[in-house]
């Protein structure tokens, strides 16, 4: 009797079959399941409101300016000087103290001049005698007992021995050195006792009120700058101050090297604040004043290829849908949309927009970094930017 026959094995191939089909299914729900719900994500994302920024506003306003031109400075006193001897000689008296105001023809310092009144007496001596040989001289030669050429050297030699004299006289002139001019001493260099040689260096010597102020301009404002136009300055040695003063004087010629006219400006000091060396900062109206809309510098988005503001409209009066879950918030009463403008001269805290918006729209001027375009927006001005076009900034 024949034996029943075994069971067939599946083959390996078989077996391949299946397991790779069976985990393509696996995968293939997963993917899938993930793919829905990406989607039902997106679009609950998609539908779900842009909730409402909260920013300040500011609303653009008409002012009159003039173009301002802010240019650095440098102080400059009408008449200054470092006082030096022309002769030498030693340091017999000092008549000033370092710091002081003194006047001009003041005396300020005496040299030993004891050799020098010396020889002045015996110059003047010697011009005496010279004197009396010369009229004696006259005398005779106006009878003719002596020749005119002996006449014409006594005279000679009388002239010779009175210049001789005078120029002893200013020589001991010099030993006295006295202020060419109305100022403020600075500080001593010299001690008594001490020899200086000539060229040496005595005091320095400030004329400090009024006070000149040399500046630069671009020659495109060549035309622009009149003698008698008034400036305002300031100085970090000051803060918070602003002096005021006229323009006096404008070089003629235009520096090549770097397309810019010197101008000159003098300015009272009467409390002699103002020091000369000091650095500036100076400021001129160019030009005839005219109307321009201003808003906060802090509503301009600055930008390489062009500035840019929020612009405030009224939000649509139909109602904004709520997430799911989520509470009802405040209602935006407005909605922001980005306008390109042209910007020109700031002052203080205010830019001047030459094109691209009018007076009374209403701009955001804080929170634009998370402004999108038909973003709606919730105003709040309980803190707002500062926009002073003379600001006065406090220290702490």
């Amino acid at each position: 009797m024949a034996s029943p026959a075994a069971p067939r094995k599946p083959s390996a191939r078989k077996r391949m079959f299946w397991m790779l089909l069976i985990t393509l299914l696996v995968f293939g729900a997963v993917f899938g399941l993930k793919a829905v719900m990406n989607k039902g994500m997106n679009d609950f994302f998609d539908n779900m409101p842009m909730p409402p920024a909260v920013v300040t506003a500011a609303v653009a306003r008409e002012a009159t300016w003039a173009d301002t031109e802010e240019v650095v400075g440098t102080l400059v006193a009408v008449n200054g000087t470092e006082l030096t001897s022309e002769v030498g000689g030693v340091v017999e008296r000092i008549h000033f103290q370092p710091g002081e105001r003194v006047r001009k023809g003041q005396v300020l310092v005496e040299l030993n001049s004891d050799n020098e009144r010396a020889q002045l007496k015996a110059l003047e001596a010697t011009a005496r005698l010279a004197v009396v040989q010369r009229e004696r001289w006259r005398e005779l030669g106006g009878q003719n007992l002596v020749s005119r050429a002996e006449v014409d050297e006594r005279v000679g030699q009388a002239a010779t021995a009175l210049a001789q004299a005078d120029a002893q006289r200013a020589l001991i002139a010099k030993k006295t050195i006295r202020a060419p001019f109305d100022g403020e001493l600075g500080i001593r260099r010299i001690s008594l006792g001490q020899y200086i040689n000539p060229g040496a260096p005595l005091v320095m010597l400030q004329a400090v009120d009024p006070i000149l102020v040399n500046f630069a301009l671009p020659e495109q404002r060549l035309g622009q700058v009149s003698p008698g136009q008034p400036i305002r300055l300031s100085v970090d040695a000051q803060p918070g101050r602003s002096f005021e003063g006229t323009v006096t004087a404008i070089e003629p010629a235009v520096d090549p090297s770097t397309r810019n006219f010197t101008v000159q400006a003098r300015l009272s000091n009467p409390e002699g604040v103002l020091r000369p060396g000091t650095f500036a900062r100076v400021s001129l109206d160019l030009g005839q004043p005219r109307k321009v809309v201003v808003i906060p510098q802090t509503a301009v988005s600055f930008n390489p290829y062009s500035n840019a503001v929020w612009v405030l409209s009224p939000a649509p009066k139909r109602a904004q849908p709520q997430a799911e879950g989520q509470p009802a918030g405040p209602a935006p009463e407005f909605v922001v949309k980005q306008r390109f403008v042209k910007t020109g001269a700031t002052r203080g805290d205010l830019i001047a927009v030459l094109d691209g918006l009018k007076p009374g729209e209403r701009v955001a001027s804080s929170g634009l970094l998370k402004l999108r375009p038909d973003m709606p927006v919730i105003v709040n001005n309980k803190v707002t930017p500062s926009a002073d076009a003379t600001p006065d900034v406090e220290n702490r």
